[in-house]
Formats: structure tokens, C-alpha cells, sequence
């Protein structure tokens, strides 16, 4: 019996290495400008599920995808100027879809690991805005939930590094275990 090479990947990543961005142009000319302040952020891709099961199944279930929902998840410290008291432009975007009907109430989303792996993705998504309320001594806190409408398109992560810089692609990583083995 051979031993199973050691893994090479013992690093656990962060649950921020997230960075949300929003369309604060037009779809023409997209402007995209950093959501400020989120202190929790979790993606979802949830199926639906059809019975699809037939007598040929043998009592097995056999369900089928039939749609995709994308939805986005996240907890923002309200950011505001020091000076005016004015709150952040992205975050204020998110507000005002919340309370809008139509288009007005669809924003342009982006979300990319900030290390630059390749997941990275962006879409349309309706806003919802709760604000959290609290204590007297507590920070202003909103949970904001994204819910796509329609795709959620794979994108080149924009921080990714440029090909050949000199970092370790998968397909590299593969080639070094195959050739230690």
C-alpha cells in the first residue's frame, strides 16, 4: 500500500478575503466602487429540485435541477463622513434600492476574492436593508441581502495577477505533486 502524498494546501482561508463592489455608474460605463464596512459576507447558489423519479429508478429518488437562485448575505457597519455626517454613496445606493420599485430597485453587483484566486462573480440584485437597531453603546449595523435577478456571471477576478507573473497556477501545483509522487 502507498502513502498518500502530503497535502501542499494546510492554509485555511479567511472568511474575509471578500470584497463587494457596486455599479455606481451605468451599465454603458460601469463605475464600480467598494461597499465599505462589511463585517460578515456569505454567498449562496441554492437549486431547485424537481421530482424527476420514475419506475425505472427502482424506488430510488431522481430529482432533477430546474433553476439556479443566487443570493448575497452580508452584515455592513454603516459608514458615514466624519466631518459631514454624510453616509457612504455605495451604502446609500443600497438603501434607496431597498425602497424603490422596478429598475430603481435593482443594483449591479460584483464580488471577487481580494487575493486574487479566480473565484469572481457579478450580477443584478434586488436590495433588502434591515437595519439592526441595538444598545446606546452599539455601532450601527445593517444586514443587507442581495437576491440576484436573473444570472450570476463568472468574471476575471480584477485583482488577479497578470499570467506568467510568476505565481503558481493549478495546473503547475498538479505537475509538482504528480512529479513527487
Amino acid at each position: 500500500m502507498s502513502t498518500p502524498t502530503p497535502l501542499v494546501e494546510t492554509e485555511t482561508a479567511l472568511a474575509r478575503r471578500y470584497r463587494l463592489e457596486l455599479n455606481t455608474g451605468n451599465d454603458a460605463t460601469p463605475a464600480w466602487s467598494l461597499v465599505p464596512g462589511v463585517q460578515e459576507f456569505a454567498p449562496k447558489v441554492e437549486p431547485t429540485q424537481q421530482k424527476s423519479t420514475t419506475y425505472d429508478d427502482e424506488g430510488w429518488a431522481n430529482p432533477t435541477v430546474t433553476e439556479l437562485a443566487w443570493s448575497i448575505e452580508t452584515k455592513l457597519a454603516h459608514r458615514c463622513h466624519p466631518t459631514t455626517g454624510a453616509f457612504n454613496a455605495a451604502q446609500e445606493k443600497l438603501r434607496l434600492a431597498s425602497e424603490n420599485f422596478g429598475s430603481a430597485s435593482r443594483v449591479h453587483v460584483r464580488y471577487y476574492d481580494r487575493e486574487g484566486r479566480p473565484e469572481a462573480y457579478e450580477g443584478y440584485a434586488l436590495v433588502t436593508w434591515e437595519p439592526d437597531g441595538g444598545a446606546a453603546d452599539d455601532i450601527d449595523t445593517v444586514k443587507v441581502t442581495l437576491t440576484g435577478k436573473g444570472p450570476r456571471k463568472t468574471i476575471a477576478n480584477p485583482v488577479a495577477p497578470p499570467a506568467g507573473s510568476g505565481t503558481l497556477s493549478l495546473a503547475a501545483t498538479d505537475k509538482t505533486l504528480k512529479e513527487a509522487a
